[in-house]
């Protein structure tokens, strides 16, 4: 973009618009600038405005001295008192948000990342205020040190201090009444509404923060949606879901998950600080009033229920139910896989993706019985027979790291864990001909960094190449993550043919074994979705759910 300075006629209209400025010869604009759609603003130091703006009624826009518009800020998450871990700019994804979190230990590898992102902010940071093209802004108090790319609507904000709003034509930025942002970014397709308060915090692609939420030292990644509560020191990944008053999301990581209201963290013990922190990992939830005293771990796809205070560690026991009971914490290892309500998750997130499908930064996996996933259940299986071999199979109540098993709950576990590892085979093998993996990347551990699932192997070699100096930019580095991502089917394979051939003893797979498995298999997969017809059955027996809407949901359910 070419700017020019304002010529006298200009200045004039201006003047007689009510706008004012200390130094007009600061104030450069697009060539096609039209006086007559800015009225009512205050300028002060150097501003540049694009094409087709529509400005007015605004307290003041300016530039200070050593601006940053938000960018380069380091924020602690997780560890509310730590030293900062995220640094933020504008093209930040998930995935690099993850991986920075996974390192922050590492200070040499953490040095290198922070002088890759200082280095790409140097290339695109403008010199002042900015207002891009197709702009709209209306009925704010001030905007200081603010880059506000094209195609962005601020109507009735009351403050954006050191802001960078990233937003192209199909996915638009928004910014609405009473709101507040201090040191904020916000990627396209983002929105920021009805008097919320964010404070150093990155707001994703297809984030909405809305209806007074606060935010502190946190970020919002790819669909993310928060209304009324708030949250500190908190990593929301893909699809973190919180609509309600008195809900906090403190010093957590969250992905795919929903917060039932009233849900509370607490990341402080009162002794030497608000330094504790856990993860909530892909799909688990919180029912309405649960609280759990971090540290804790809670497991894919489970649901936590009730004041846990025990600090469970149920990683390795996907799909459970954690309750809280007294002073124990009963774990229900599997129960989960089989509800409605994990059903209709999984099939929901692909359609709520709301990200303009051009240009995507943060990468998205929403496959839900995974290599990741499945890995779990395998741990979780041999973790259920070592209890039951080692505490007798006629106890009544296992003790497990942070809580207790009841006897028939473990029996049924492992039912629920060997079930999903069948259906992952039978999916697998759907459409498979015999053919040799290309990569034994994959028939390792996984990993989940923030809606994108890697093998371990690959992150750690993307570390090695980091620190030897063979990646030495951001670009390459965003592309590095981009082909892990792009080679996800191929992992997935190695994976399953790895497990295939373990599981059933063999050395290689051949078509004739192909058949014979999924033949085997395939009652996995019936005797799962009988299990959700018969879960959606219970429901309506409770007497409030319409014959119609059951009806509609048991055509969704399909061998």
């Amino acid at each position: 973009m070419t700017y020019r300075e304002l010529t006298e006629t200009e200045i004039a209209q201006l003047k007689a618009n009510g706008c004012y400025s200390t130094d007009w010869s600061l104030l450069s604009v697009a060539e096609s600038f039209d006086t007559s759609k800015i009225r009512n603003v205050h300028f002060e130091g150097e501003v540049q405005i694009g094409e087709n703006c529509r400005i007015e009624n605004v307290g003041i826009i300016q530039t200070t001295e050593s601006a940053t518009f938000g960018e380069g800020t380091v924020l602690s998450v997780m560890n509310e008192a730590g030293n900062g871990n995220i640094m933020m700019y504008s093209g930040l994804s998930a995935q690099l948000a993850a991986v920075m979190m996974q390192y922050e230990g590492d200070k040499d590898f953490t040095s290198l990342i922070r002088k890759m992102i200082s280095e790409e902010i140097s290339l695109s940071r403008p010199r002042c205020t900015t207002i891009g093209d197709n702009v709209t802004v209306t009925g704010c108090r001030e905007l200081t040190n603010v880059n506000i790319g094209n195609d962005c609507e601020i109507c009735g904000a009351s403050r954006l201090v050191e802001c960078t709003l990233r937003s192209h034509k199909s996915a638009n930025v928004f910014v609405g009444d009473d709101v507040i942002c201090d040191n904020v970014i916000m990627q396209p397709g983002a929105s920021v509404t009805d008097a919320a308060r964010l404070y150093d915090t990155f707001v994703g692609e297809a984030c909405h923060v809305g209806r007074g939420f606060t935010s502190e030292n946190s970020v919002f990644f790819a669909n993310s949606y928060m209304d009324n509560g708030e949250s500190c020191a908190a990593f929301c990944g893909p699809f973190s879901v919180s609509h309600h008053k008195s809900s906090l999301l403190i010093g957590g990581q969250y992905s795919f998950y929903n917060a039932g209201s009233g849900t509370n963290f607490s990341n402080h013990a009162y002794k030497i600080g608000p330094i504790h922190y856990g993860t909530m990992h892909r799909g688990a939830k919180t029912a309405s009033g649960a609280h759990i005293l971090w540290p804790a771990q809670i497991g894919l796809f489970s649901m936590a229920m009730g004041k846990i205070q025990s600090h469970p560690d149920t990683r390795n026991l996907p799909f459970s139910y954690i309750i809280s009971q007294g002073e124990t914490t009963l774990v229900v290892p599997g129960r989960n896989l089989t509800t409605v309500g994990t059903f209709r998750d999984t099939a929901k997130w692909p359609k709520r993706d709301m990200r303009a499908t051009e240009g995507r930064i943060s990468h998205v996996n929403f496959d839900w019985l995974s290599p990741l996933t499945i890995s779990e259940c395998i741990k979780g299986k041999e973790l259920l027979n070592e209890i039951q071999e080692v505490q007798g199979k006629n106890t009544q109540l296992y003790a497990i790291d942070g809580g207790a098993i009841r006897n028939h709950a473990l029996i049924n576990g492992i039912k629920l864990y060997d079930l999903a590892i069948k259906m992952f085979i039978y999916d697998s093998l759907k459409d498979a001909q015999a053919l040799l993996p290309t990569t034994t990347s994959g028939t390792g551990d996984w990993l989940d960094l923030a809606g994108m699932l890697a093998p371990a192997t690959e992150i750690d070699a993307l570390y090695n190449d980091i620190m030897s100096g063979n990646i030495t930019d951001i670009q390459t580095l965003e592309d590095r993550l981009a082909d892990i991502h792009d080679q996800y089917e191929s992992y997935r394979w190695a994976f399953a043919y790895n497990l295939i051939t373990k599981h059933y003893g063999i050395d290689t797979l051949e078509d004739s074994d192909i058949n014979a498995i999924r033949q085997e298999c395939a009652s996995a997969r019936e005797e799962w979705l009988l299990s959700i017809r018969r879960d959606a059955e219970k429901e309506y027996n409770m007497g409030d759910v319409s014959l119609d809407t059951l009806n509609d949901f048991l055509k969704t359910i399909t061998v």
